[in-house]
C-alpha cells in the first residue's frame, strides 16, 4: 500500500528544458569541485549546446547568468564572460 505523504511530480513541456539545464549546472558545478564521471562531461555539453567558451568555472558562471535571467534579454554573441 502507498504511503498518503508520497508525491509525485511531474514535468512538461519548456519546464523539461530548465531542469535539463539545472541537473547540468549541478553536474558542472561538481566537476569544477573535481568529480570525474564515465561518459561526456557537462562542461563539453554545455559549451557544445550553448557556445560558451572558457574555463570550467567561467562556464558555470556563464550558465548560472543563463539560467537567472529571462530567455528574452538573450544572446549568445553578448554571453562570453573572462
Amino acid at each position: 500500500m502507498k504511503n498518503s505523504n508520497e508525491k509525485i511530480i511531474t514535468i512538461k513541456g519548456e519546464q523539461v528544458d530548465y531542469a535539463r539545464l539545472l541537473t547540468l549546472k549541478t553536474a558542472l558545478r561538481l566537476e569544477v569541485q573535481g568529480l570525474k564521471g564515465r561518459g561526456r562531461s557537462a562542461y563539453s555539453i554545455v559549451k557544445e549546446e550553448l557556445g560558451f567558451r572558457g574555463s570550467k568555472q567561467s562556464v558555470l558562471d556563464q550558465l548560472s547568468l543563463y539560467i537567472a535571467l529571462p530567455l528574452s534579454s538573450l544572446e549568445k554573441d553578448t554571453m562570453y564572460i573572462e
